[in-house]
């Protein structure tokens, strides 16, 4: 155990469990965590804390304290279209709701109130870290930075003008400025986001590989969504979308695949070679019938799969421990076997795996001395909770987003006994209200 330090500390937790995830597995009793300067830097038993100063301590009786959870991918704003199109499939709810709704309403006012909605939601489900992929990327990385949230965001290309981009040059150019003025942010990264193989043409492509190449950072991308969409690429080119991505050099350990519901040897074998994460999105597949990611497959193959919402248009929510119990159940299902990632490979896909993915995973996802400390303390003293012989199975399997109690991000109190520290929620409430009768009145 690492000795005690010398200088107060900031803060110490002391949860009646603590799962730190690395290593795999593990669950710690009576113990607690130490805090200052924003990082972790004390995990020891109860006895050996009790001797330590501490500026505030905080007793987690009945919780269980974990890393946050990292939501790998959404599209934060579109928490405002939350059930403007439900119950169609990708193709007819993207041409003919979702797309002609953005094009009417999004704009850096719609993309404020959405995005703030979203962080809002995230924070009292638990998540400290996620991964935007939508319009006016500048805004949402100062709302992420004045919030206090972790973030990825992700700078949207497709072949057509967007809001905010008359053309995909202008979104490289802004993404390259954003990327400038972000590089030394301790909590926002960016990565560049193609939209997906059928509406990004090859020459964009291979300007995108060309400034990740340069930048050291992510390509974050819709892949395999849907079996349409790769018989229409087999169709069209004569390949699947990943082996074109592979052929353009696209794919390496900062590739992105989102969905990656029709997956084949031949799409495991290239993920394996190179060092592709995926992102698993179940409860967004199955609303749109879109198809079930081989999670079981991918792991024993070697593949680092993380989980994300998707956007709250398609989900309808941003819970991701929600997310997790169902990639849990549907795992089982699909591989036909009931022992399919057990709780803690879930929790774990639900942290460190998402941090890998986003290339984070140096800084958060786990709960290691001198990562940041990005936590959320689960009350499992409540009635539906009990009794509790396993209490990561519990998390997974009985918990809800109702049972997130505190936040923490970079050892910053940002949800205090289930309420938000820096946001008005009834202001977010009424703004998305007043959102929900304009759009509602045009849809």
């Amino acid at each position: 155990m690492p000795r005690p330090p010398a200088e107060p500390l900031d803060l110490l937790l002391l949860p009646t469990w603590l799962v730190p995830v690395e290593p795999a597995g593990v669950v710690l009793k009576n113990h607690a965590l130490g805090i200052r300067d924003g990082r972790i830097v004390l995990i020891a038993p109860r006895e050996e804390a009790d001797q330590l100063i501490a500026k505030e301590t905080r007793d987690l009786s009945g919780m269980l304290l974990a890393p946050g959870l990292v939501n790998a991918h959404g599209h934060a704003a579109m928490t405002l279209f939350r059930g403007l199109a439900d119950d169609l499939p990708l193709m007819a709810w993207l041409r003919e709701h979702v797309w002609p709704a953005e094009s009417r309403w999004v704009d850096e006012a719609f993309i404020k109130a959405g995005t703030e909605l979203a962080i809002a939601e995230q924070l009292q489900s638990g998540i400290t870290c996620f991964s935007d992929m939508y319009f006016f990327p500048e805004v949402v990385s100062q709302l992420a930075h004045k919030h206090g949230i972790r973030a990825q965001i992700t700078i949207p290309v497709l072949n057509f003008p967007i809001p905010g981009a008359r053309d995909a040059d202008e979104a490289l150019r802004k993404g390259v400025a954003l990327f400038d003025d972000l590089k030394h942010h301790p909590r926002l990264s960016i990565a560049f986001g193609p939209h997906a193989p059928y509406s990004v043409s090859d020459d964009k492509l291979e300007s995108i590989r060309t400034l990740v190449a340069e930048m050291d950072i992510g390509i974050h991308m819709h892949v395999h969504e849907t079996a349409n969409e790769v018989e229409e690429a087999l169709r069209e080119h004569g390949e699947r979308p990943l082996a074109r991505l592979a052929r353009l050099q696209l794919l390496g350990p900062r590739f992105q695949a989102v969905h990656m519901t029709q997956v084949n040897d031949d799409d495991i074998a290239l993920l394996v070679e190179h060092n592709c994460s995926v992102i698993h999105c179940p409860e967004s597949n199955l609303k749109l019938a879109s198809g079930f990611c081989p999670v079981e497959r991918l792991w024993e193959a070697g593949v680092n799969v993380g989980i994300g919402t998707d956007g709250a248009a398609s989900n309808n929510d941003l819970d991701l421990l929600g997310e997790t119990r169902t990639a849990a159940l549907i795992a089982k299902a699909v591989s036909g076997s009931a022992t399919a990632l057990n709780a803690h490979r879930a929790l774990r896909m639900a942290t460190l795996n998402g941090a890998r993915a986003l290339g984070l995973d140096d800084h958060t996802g786990s709960l290691e001395v001198g990562k940041f400390a990005d936590l959320v303390a689960f009350d499992l003293s409540r009635l539906a909770q009990q009794p509790v012989y396993d209490p990561v199975s519990q998390l997974i399997y009985s918990c809800g987003r109702d049972c997130v109690r505190h936040v923490w991000v970079a050892g910053k109190h940002l949800l205090d006994d289930r309420q938000l520290t820096r946001m008005d929620e009834e202001q977010l409430i009424a703004s998305a209200q007043e959102w929900g009768r304009k759009i509602g009145s045009k849809h």
